[in-house]
């Protein structure tokens, strides 16, 4: 571990103890978790978890000489002209839906509803949130006071949504299985066990036939290779399908297409953990205290989306659907000559459009039902062809 690696304060250490306790007690019982139980049991187990647990989570807009809060920054949070831009694509997305409401799940802040409320300007629009986090659901509360009439929370997925869906940095915090591949080229699933000591490390056990029969239809046997599967977030898809009736879904996250995300140099996969602002691959520490994400297979999410009776309207970078959007016509707006403000304003969408940062990493994916539109944030180098 490097020796920069932050140290978490003594409050926190703490409870991610008592936490280490019940998961090792647990453990005791069943003998084993799947990585994909463990990522599940850390990230979420109420009033335990970390999306659950009540920690600082996000950073909001922090200048240089102020302290980073949370464990990592995210677009909205960056930015508002990114919500202001997005605020684009969501309102052709209504238009062709005969409907004026929105669902997002998992809004963080509830950065990038204001934003896009602020932006749309429209009092009959209906924005739903879907939030399992209590704490950033009060934070969202306070975020949009000011538009506490247009504005409902959900604890469950509705029945039936017409409308525009927005899923931003979501699917990549669903828990994912680990595999590898042995010497022999077997395909192994990476589990949780205890040691003799009660230390917690990987066991590796035969993968089912299902995991079997799906990798060999996404990749060829790698010796040594190690990554994951996101099911979880396919069967997620396919749900979305059932709800919707008419609509878009905005699916924005980092990811690859299948060739890339399988590629032989990404031998190690792309699990990664975030604490303080702090990034490193070890799944197995801290407890409760730090996110754990894997990038998105969007071949994957496309394959789930058909099956859900969806189509895929459009696939691009982060960088260029928000071109496409109108960013730097809106970016026109600001006056050069003030050069602190000007400043300001452009480093932070520079982040999200330069390719060794944001622009490239994220991708956007629009999928949608009786949705009759060419979407603008993919009228140019749509990469569909790529999936």
């Amino acid at each position: 571990m490097s020796a920069n690696f932050p140290r978490p304060a003594p409050d926190a250490i703490a409870h991610s103890q008592q936490f280490l306790q019940y998961i090792t007690d647990s453990l005791h019982n069943k003998k084993e978790l799947s990585f994909e139980n463990w990522m599940d049991t850390v990230l979420y187990s109420p009033g335990w978890g970390y999306y659950t647990g009540g920690l600082a989570k996000l950073s909001g807009t922090n200048t240089p000489t102020e302290k980073l809060i949370g464990d990592f920054t995210t677009a909205p949070e960056l930015s508002h002209w990114y919500g202001r831009t997005l605020a684009k694509q969501v309102e052709q997305v209504l238009a062709a839906s005969d409907s004026q409401c929105i669902l997002e799940f998992g809004a963080g802040s509830g950065k990038l509803a204001f934003d896009m409320l602020e932006t749309l300007n429209n009092s009959t629009i209906n924005y739903f949130i879907l939030e399992l986090s209590a704490d950033l659901k009060q934070r969202q509360q306070q975020t949009l006071a000011k538009f506490s009439n247009q504005v409902k929370w959900l604890d469950q997925l509705p029945p039936s949504f017409s409308g525009c869906i927005i899923a931003n940095e979501v699917m990549d915090a669903m828990p994912v299985k680990l595999l590898e591949w042995n010497a022999q080229g077997d395909l192994q699933e990476v589990f949780i066990s205890l040691d003799d000591v009660s230390n917690i490390h990987y066991v590796l056990h035969p993968a089912s036939n299902e995991l079997q029969q799906l990798f060999s239809q996404r990749m060829p046997t790698l010796s040594g290779y190690r990554t994951e599967i996101n099911l979880r977030a396919e069967s997620w898809i396919k749900e979305l399908g059932r709800c919707l009736n008419k609509g878009g879904i905005l699916l924005i996250d980092y990811g690859f297409p299948r060739q890339e995300y399988y590629h032989p140099q990404r031998h190690q996969g792309t699990l990664m953990c975030h604490l303080q602002h702090h990034a490193h691959s070890n799944p197995l520490i801290y407890p409760g205290l730090q996110d754990i994400t894997a990038h998105i297979d969007f071949t994957a999410m496309a394959d789930a989306a058909l099956e859900g009776n969806l189509e895929v309207l459009g696939y691009t970078s982060q960088a260029r659907f928000l071109m496409n959007c109108g960013i730097l016509q809106q970016l026109s707006q600001l006056n050069p000559d003030d050069v602190h403000h000007y400043a300001k304003e452009i480093g932070p969408v520079q982040k999200l459009l330069s390719e060794a940062e944001m622009g490239e990493l994220f991708k956007v994916m629009l999928l949608g039902k009786q949705l009759d539109i060419d979407p603008i944030g993919f009228s140019y180098a749509d990469r569909r062809y790529t999936l």
